[in-house]
Order: structure tokens, then C-alpha cells, then sequence
């Protein structure tokens, strides 16, 4: 029975001091909710009166309330303001209706692969404080300019201390900066492939490659894959009969299947790419996120490797921004070359917050957090996907997993949103026929509770074949 009632003016039993204002309140108004003390449909106080009885300002009591409705725990009323959510508790068994239609769902969201973001990270605090440190040098105006198309020299001199950790010293007329990994594959594709010419990348990869080859008119070609990654022997075969110019892969963490390729691998790669004349795309999109990881191929042979490191998977999606690391100052034009005909420039402002962030020590910050969480959320996977088979790795923000045999070729995704979960299958990933197997994004989740109950969803739906679900028809 729900609490219609306004509840008496709530005020938290006491607020943390190691976390930010709007979090501690956030915090506190959520572990009210979750023990009873605040029931099911009971009225909020309204958020101005909260900031005033708080000594906080409005701006902070709702980024609390924002919080806390991600978290499914409260929402809107146009009568009564903010309300504790009814339907905030895991239902015990999963039911579907039909006659529903998919949107009427709030979902929980296992498809998107971002990086979790960990309140001690203080993302959002981080961002306001490098924005007005950029805007507050002797140079600020330049950030509000149009700039080189490859990045200003301090902007490349930072993306090469981005890389030496994993790379060693890249000199910065070797390295362009670019808006994000997906226009830095489009650049370097185009630079290096014509049309019709064959790129050879795993059995399964990641999605936007697979958009900008179509768009570029290049052929793909599948390299068998096992759990360690490509397999070097049929990458040669590959290279014998269809001669690849590129072979393009995500070595460490691989989207989807969250392989790493063992060192020796790597070196076996690299002596066929000589013996074949093939040039690397390398992914290294997640190569920040482990603590120890194989040395990049770029390491292994930089007269044949283009390195595409984003920073979107170890900071934030909302830094636009990809450090492409070339063979050399002439393949650096190249890309600029194209870079300029997609979007001109990287965006100047994050260059700078970028830059900024690379320097103080705030990336390595961000990463470490981001690490961290994906370690936690892990560990619900495996607890929540138990008897299940799939592959993981700690440090990944998704994993990989295997259908039941039951649910081979029917409609998950379907069927999971109807239950409020995106999922994305295999099909957006296979070069060629797709495996009955899904990615899990961990990341997406507001929040541990949303996460464990998404998982909890999909584990209930897998666990019975498609007929057994109620509502299916």
C-alpha cells in the first residue's frame, strides 16, 4: 500500500563529510529510502525549503534529487512535487507484457559501453575546475579560437606524455589530435585504404570500425579469434590469400570480448606484418585502464603501426578528443590532411581541459577511480551471472557472454527491453556470421543497485527458454 501522504520535513540523520555536498545529501535521502524510513509514494519536501534547512543552495539539493531519481528512487509528480518512486523495489520474477509498448520502460541500460563514473572521481567538479583554469591562463583566448588542424604544440606535446607510458617517447610531429577515436579511424582508414582494398580485423569488432570500412568502400576480412585474441597463424593465411593493406584490432581489453593478446602474440603479429607489408590499426581505446598490460603493437613496430588512443573510455565520452600516433611527420600530414576534411579541429577547449588534466595529474586521477569501479562492477557480474558462461576481464567496463542454448536466434533484445534492459547482440559486432553471444556493458548503470538489478533481470530472462517468459506471444 503506498504512503500517499506528505511526509513530515525530511531532513537527513546526518550527512558524510568525504563526499561532496549534493552527494552526501544524495547519499543520506537514498539509504532513507532503501531502510523504510521514507515509504513508497511519500511526498518529499519541495527543494528550496530542503537548501534553506540545510544552509546549501538550490542548485545543490537538486543535483541531490537528480541523483537519486537516476537511481530510480524517486520521481516527478505534477501535482505533489517529488515523490518517492513506487516501484522501487526488484520485482521477484520477471514479467513481460505484450501490449506494453518497449518505451514505456524505464531502462536500464547494458548496451552503451561508457566508463562507469565513481562519485570520488568528482567528474563533474573536475570538468567546472579545469574549464576555469584553462579560461583563467594568459592564453585563454586561443582555446576560444580556431586552432592547427593536428593540435597546437602543447596540446601534442601532451598527448605524447599521454602515450609514453605504454608507447615510450613519441615525437610530437608524429602525433595529430583529433575529435574522438571514430573520426580518427575514418582519417586514418581513408589515409591508408583504397577503395575495394581488403582490411583484415577480428571475427568480431568493434562496431564503428565496421561503419567507417562500409563507408570508405573497404572490404573487411575476418581473422579467427579464440580467447587470447586473433590467432596469428590464420591472420597469415588471411594475408596469403587476400593480401590486407591494414590489419585493424583492439589488442588490450577488446571490444566486445575483453581479450588482451598476450605478448607473444603481439610479437608473431608483428613478424607477419613485415613479412606481408601490412600496416596496424591499433585500438588501444582501453590500454589506460589496466595497471600492467603487453607493450602496444605502435611499441613493437612504429614504422607500420597508426595508434588511436581515445579518452573517452578512461576519463569521460564527453572529452572529445583521440591521440593518433603515426610512423612518422609525413603520415602525420596524412591524417591531418583528412582529419581537416571531417570537423577541421579537434575541439579547442577540451584540447586544452585535456592538456590541463594531463599535467596535474588529474587523468591519471580519473583512471585510477574508473579502474577501480570496474573492478566493483565486475564482481556484481559475477555474482549476479553465476553458472553463466562469459569472459571478463577486472579492469573492463563490459564483458562478454555466452547465449543459452535455448535463446540462440531469438529476440533477446526484444524480449530484455520490454523488461527495462537495452542489450545489444552479437550481430553489431561480426565481420562475419554472428556468434550467439551478447556485450554487457557495465558502465552505463546510474549506480551499483541498477546495475545488480539489470543483471538480476537479465540472468532471470536466460534462465528460462523464450516460451517460458510470461507475456510472450
Amino acid at each position: 500500500m503506498q504512503d500517499n501522504s506528505p511526509a513530515a520535513f525530511w531532513l537527513p540523520a546526518g550527512l558524510a563529510r568525504d563526499a561532496p555536498k549534493y552527494l552526501a545529501i544524495a547519499q543520506a535521502l537514498s539509504a532513507d529510502i532503501r531502510s523504510g524510513r521514507l515509504a513508497a509514494g511519500v511526498q518529499l519536501p519541495p527543494q528550496r525549503q530542503l537548501a534553506k534547512a540545510l544552509g546549501v543552495d538550490l542548485t545543490t539539493v537538486t543535483r541531490a534529487f537528480n541523483e537519486v531519481r537516476r537511481a530510480g528512487l524517486v520521481e516527478g509528480n505534477t501535482k505533489r512535487g517529488t515523490i518517492v518512486s513506487p516501484s522501487r523495489t526488484v520485482p521477484a520474477r520477471i514479467v513481460v507484457d505484450e501490449h506494453r509498448p518497449a518505451e514505456a520502460t524505464a531502462l536500464i541500460d547494458l548496451s552503451m559501453n561508457m566508463p562507469p563514473q565513481p562519485a570520488e572521481a568528482g567528474l563533474r567538479e573536475a570538468i567546472a575546475e579545469g574549464i576555469a583554469t584553462v579560461l583563467a591562463s594568459p592564453h585563454a583566448l586561443a582555446r576560444l579560437h580556431y586552432q592547427d588542424n593536428a593540435g597546437i604544440p602543447g596540446d601534442r606535446a601532451a598527448g605524447a606524455r599521454f602515450l609514453a607510458p605504454r608507447l615510450g617517447p613519441v615525437a610530437p610531429e608524429r602525433l595529430v589530435v583529433t575529435s574522438g577515436s571514430q573520426a580518427a579511424l575514418f582519417a586514418v582508414v581513408s589515409a591508408l585504404l583504397e577503395p575495394g582494398s581488403v582490411l583484415a580485423a577480428p571475427e568480431v569488432t568493434y562496431p564503428g570500425l565496421r561503419s567507417v570500412a562500409a563507408r570508405c568502400g573497404v572490404r573487411l576480412a575476418a581473422v579467427r579469434t579464440d580467447q587470447n585474441g586473433l590467432l596469428p597463424d590464420d591472420f597469415e593465411a588471411l594475408c596469403r590469400a587476400n593480401r590486407p593493406k591494414a590489419l585493424y584490432c583492439v589488442p588490450t581489453l577488446d571490444n566486445p570480448t575483453t581479450a588482451t593478446l598476450p605478448a607473444e602474440r603481439r610479437q608473431a603479429l608483428v613478424a607477419i606484418a613485415r613479412r606481408y607489408d601490412v600496416a596496424f590499426i591499433e585500438d588501444d581505446a582501453y590500454g589506460a585502464l589496466p595497471e600492467h598490460a603487453p607493450a602496444p603493437l605502435a611499441a613493437l613496430a612504429p614504422e607500420r603501426s597508426w595508434h588511436v588512443a581515445t579518452l573517452s573510455k578512461c576519463a569521460t565520452p564527453a572529452l572529445r578528443l583521440a591521440y593518433v600516433a603515426t610512423p612518422g611527420q609525413a603520415e602525420a600530414l596524412e591524417i591531418t590532411a583528412q582529419t581537416r576534411i571531417i570537423n577541421l579541429m579537434a575541439p579547442p577547449l577540451m584540447s586544452g581541459l585535456a592538456t590541463a588534466w594531463i599535467k596535474d595529474g588529474t587523468m591519471a586521477r580519473l583512471t585510477s577511480a574508473i579502474r577501480r569501479e570496474n573492478h566493483a562492477r565486475q564482481a556484481i557480474a559475477a555474482t549476479a551471472l553465476n553458472g553463466f558462461t562469459y569472459r571478463a576481464a577486472a579492469d573492463a567496463h563490459h564483458l562478454w557472454l555466452s547465449l543459452p542454448p535455448a535463446w540462440v536466434g531469438a529476440d533477446l533484445s526484444a524480449v530484455a527491453r520490454k523488461a527495462g534492459l537495452a542489450l545489444v547482440g552479437s550481430a553489431a559486432f561480426a565481420v562475419g556470421a554472428p556468434p550467439p553471444a551478447l556485450r554487457i556493458s557495465l558502465g552505463s548503470a546510474p549506480s551499483h543497485d541498477a546495475l545488480r538489478q539489470g543483471l538480476n533481470t537479465l540472468a532471470a530472462l536466460l534462465s528460462v527458454p523464450p516460451e517460458g517468459v510470461p507475456g510472450i506471444v
